[in-house]
């Protein structure tokens, strides 16, 4: 590495740790991320306390047994009044809704003709626990109707639980996927923001630069190429301190936050107590098991290439968009071909190599360089073949020199172009140069 290189590095890591705006944001956003959490959390148990009461009208004095008072639901019976005394009732009280159950002549009848009036649409759990509750009763009346015994219907209910165990004897967890789904998927979720972040960092030190004039005394003494490069280098290496330091500090504060406050780290919405058979211990340490057999080392060392390829790759573009552009207005023509392929990246990973990780989709996208570091990262703690990577590695260090080559043109050119938007024909026109 040549003297200016080093010396351009330190230029740009000195002044970018020393910024004001950098050493506040490092400091208050695992702070604001961890309150963005408890407030949430806090909000959620709000909602959740919120008790809704809904009154019903049971012409056929069936329910009334059935519908019983919940955490959530709170029912009120109003089988006394007229119909249109209810509503104005329910409206004037402000209670969530009024459920009408008419009496019909056959149970099929009655299916079709219950209703619920609300100001909104209910929730979608209220609404199908009184759906389950009715759809019950009903069954076991058709199951009556027909001379068969409910005793003996239930008792003749086969409950399954299917073991999931591999070709060499191995049980495995039914959670398996989920956590692989987790750590694939944080994993590409990282990567995606922090070349968001810090690429346009890059982008707007070069624009800085270029602005002031200060760029024209830079190149006098230094190739354009090195200083594109130290600055990619230089700002790579301060967003990997910043990005240490948020991962630290983030989950200390959480740490204590959650000892602290009480706060749930669960996913809203999620029950474990389905998936992990109502805390049952073996499914516990299934799941602990296939954790601990999860590629973990490959997953790391993935990690760390894909996220030093992926950040070089579109950094590379970054700058030489930095160049081209004398505002940051400027180069918002140039966002969308830089955030497609990150976001295609994205939805690939999610959709389809979740359901299938070793599918033709998830293959070919885990191949391309510039969706390549978020897919792969993604397929690998479901167990990709060595050779794949090393396919998926050649080809993304392969495209980031033919990047940093093509930049560079750009780069050389556009540093000294002021005063005029280019277009993607010019930006064409100056790798001939």
């Amino acid at each position: 590495m040549s003297s200016n290189l080093q010396l351009i590095i330190k230029r740009e890591f000195i002044s970018r740790v020393r910024n004001r705006t950098f050493v506040v944001m490092t400091f208050l956003s695992p702070l604001i991320v961890v309150g963005m959490i408890g407030l949430i959390a806090w909000l959620t148990t709000i909602n959740n306390d919120e008790v809704k009461k809904v009154a019903f009208i049971d012409e056929t004095e069936l329910f009334a047994v059935d519908l019983k008072n919940t955490d959530e639901v709170q029912y009120i019976n109003y089988s006394n009044y007229d119909i249109e005394v209810a509503k104005d009732s329910v409206i004037s009280k402000k209670l969530y809704g009024l459920l009408y159950i008419p009496k019909k002549s056959t149970n099929k009848e009655l299916s079709e003709s219950i209703q619920f009036y609300a100001e909104e649409s209910p929730n979608f759990s209220v609404l199908n626990t009184i759906e389950r509750i009715i759809a019950n009763k009903l069954t076991n009346q058709n199951y009556k109707a027909e001379g068969l015994d409910l005793e003996t219907i239930e008792n003749s209910k086969a409950r399954i639980n299917i073991q999931i165990e591999n070709f060499s004897g191995e049980k495995t967890s039914k959670m398996s996927n989920y956590v692989k789904m987790a750590f694939g998927g944080l994993a590409g979720y990282l990567l995606m923001m922090f070349i968001i972040i810090y690429g346009n960092m890059v982008m707007r030190s070069v624009i800085e630069e270029k602005t002031n004039r200060i760029i024209e005394i830079i190149i006098s003494s230094v190739k354009p190429m090195q200083l594109m490069l130290g600055k990619i280098l230089g700002t790579s290496f301060a967003g990997i301190l910043q990005f240490l330091i948020w991962l630290i500090l983030g989950g200390v504060l959480l740490l204590i936050a959650t000892s602290l406050f009480g706060m749930d780290p669960q996913p809203v919405g999620v029950d474990p107590s389905i998936a992990l058979q109502e805390n049952n211990p073996e499914e516990i340490q299934l799941l602990i098991q296939d954790i601990l057999k999860l590629p973990l080392l490959a997953l790391v060392f993935s990690f760390f290439v894909y996220f030093i390829g992926g950040y070089f790759l579109y950094s590379s573009i970054y700058a030489a968009i930095g160049a081209a552009v004398d505002s940051e207005t400027d180069s918002q023509q140039f966002m969308l071909p830089i955030l497609l392929p990150l976001m295609l990246g994205i939805y690939v990973g999610f959709f389809a190599v979740i359901e299938n990780p070793h599918g033709t989709v998830s293959t070919i996208f885990s191949m391309i360089p510039l969706t390549s570091p978020i897919v792969m990262l993604m397929r690998i703690p479901f167990g990709v073949p060595w050779w794949e990577i090393l396919i998926s590695i050649v080809l993304l260090m392969s495209s980031i020199i033919f990047m940093v080559w093509f930049a560079g043109k750009i780069y050389r050119i556009g540093i000294l172009m002021y005063g005029k938007k280019p277009s993607y024909k010019e930006l064409f026109k100056w790798l001939k140069y």
